[in-house]
């Protein structure tokens, strides 16, 4: 493989400036839950609206993350090879024309076919925002930024159900997605102003750009972290898919009142990143992940078992998974982005491929139905926070035996 320079990792942003730079990042981080997030409270509507099962309309949120947890892996690889500029907004412009054409559907099944092309924009910003961090931040500043992009980025997943609810008492299911085109148009127009970043881009055939997924994959280190911190993104995808049906179909809200608890769970979620930055001055990352996994694992006991009780107990007893979670986020994406050095859109597409993969595999488990939602997701968020917590000290004998995780990076 043939390397040629292309600019420095610490290219000033001559439009977009520092700060200008995080909130775009922030804003590429958000897609993922801007394009769900913003019509869940319509998901039981559009569901009547088509005349269909609650299956089939889940199936544009299934499909989504399934086409999404497969495209992610080629638009990182990509981006290290023409650039981080021109893929994204050829990524962007694919999703402005998708949310069109998604609020034009004339019936559900069309619905999901530009569902899955949304997935292709979408995957594409989300693939790059991490790329991007990797090429400019180091150290400390990294693990800092991720934190503090997070909890910029779940100003989406705090407003985009409030808004969704608020544009379903003006307007139907389709103003969602216009709301997503829109919104689409002013990233779209954040990458224009946008100034590159790789520091090295990869030259030769572009298809075996794609390889470098495999290289990076042969890190050992990388895979196991990369399994490890993915699996509880099956219970945050498994609550966040079924809790429009949580609040408005087994608890009676509406779907406003239904907004404002998901805006309350996305709050935690921000609370969870900013805990991480001041709980890291104070105690070590390995510690700080431990003790997230077994609040997780707490907390979904006592969604299990006093969650049915009502919208309350149920958000309640849930929250300290959510901080948790969002807590254990920026030390577990420094120690993966940490283990290789270059191939920084691969390593970006692997994370978020196997997070969506295992947040489908929620989505798909919960749509079936076999047991309360309410009891299930109490179920899963215990018992795959005690997986994680099992594995993570197994790492600690892998260390032993010569398998450092951590980086040279303080």
């Amino acid at each position: 493989m043939n390397q040629a320079s292309l600019s420095e990792a610490r290219t000033p942003q001559k439009y977009l400036g520092r700060k200008g730079l995080v909130v775009f990042l922030a804003a590429l981080s958000a897609f993922p839950a801007m394009s769900t997030d913003l019509y869940l409270p319509a998901l039981p509507g559009m569901t009547e609206y088509f005349h269909v099962r609650e299956v089939l309309t889940n199936l544009t949120l299934i499909l989504f993350f399934v086409v999404y947890a497969i495209s992610v892996l080629f638009w990182g690889p990509l981006s290290d090879r023409f650039g981080r500029r021109p893929v994204m907004l050829v990524g962007l412009s694919i999703y402005v024309v998708s949310g069109v054409l998604c609020a034009a559907s004339a019936n559900v099944y069309q619905l999901i076919v530009f569902r899955v092309l949304q997935a292709l924009g979408t995957s594409c910003a989300s693939a790059i925002s991490t790329a991007i961090v990797r090429d400019v931040y180091r150290g400390r500043k990294r693990e800092v930024i991720i934190a503090v992009i997070q909890s910029m980025a779940v100003l989406s997943p705090a407003i985009a159900p409030v808004l969704g609810a608020l544009i379903l008492r003006f307007t139907s299911w389709r103003g969602a997605f216009v709301a997503q085109a829109i919104l689409g148009v002013l990233v779209l127009a954040g990458a224009v102003a946008y100034r590159e970043t790789v520091e090295m881009r990869l030259e030769g055939n572009p298809l075996r750009s794609l390889g470098r997924l495999i290289v990076v994959m042969r890190n050992r280190t990388f895979a196991y972290l990369l399994v490890n911190f993915s699996l509880m993104g099956m219970a945050m995808m498994a609550f966040i898919t079924s809790s429009s049906y949580i609040y408005e179909v087994t608890f009676g809200t509406s779907s406003q009142v239904y907004s404002y608890f998901f805006t309350l769970f996305a709050v935690s979620i921000a609370i969870g990143a900013q805990l991480y930055v001041w709980l890291s001055r104070r105690f070590s990352r390995e510690g700080i992940i431990m003790g997230c996994f077994v609040v997780t694992a707490s907390s979904g006991l006592l969604t299990l078992f006093l969650g049915t009780r009502g919208p309350w107990p149920f958000i309640l007893t849930l929250l300290p998974s959510q901080i948790a979670f969002s807590c254990s986020r920026p030390p577990a994406i420094y120690l993966m982005l940490a283990q290789h050095e270059g191939d920084a859109g691969s390593l970006s597409s692997l994370m978020g491929a196997f997070s969506t993969v295992m947040g489908t595999l929620g989505i798909v488990v919960v749509s079936l139905g076999v047991w309360g939602r309410v009891e299930l997701i109490g179920a899963l968020t215990a018992g795959l926070a005690v997986l994680s917590a099992i594995m993570w000290l197994c790492l600690s004998l892998l260390r032993a035996r010569g398998m450092d995780y951590r980086s040279s990076e303080r």
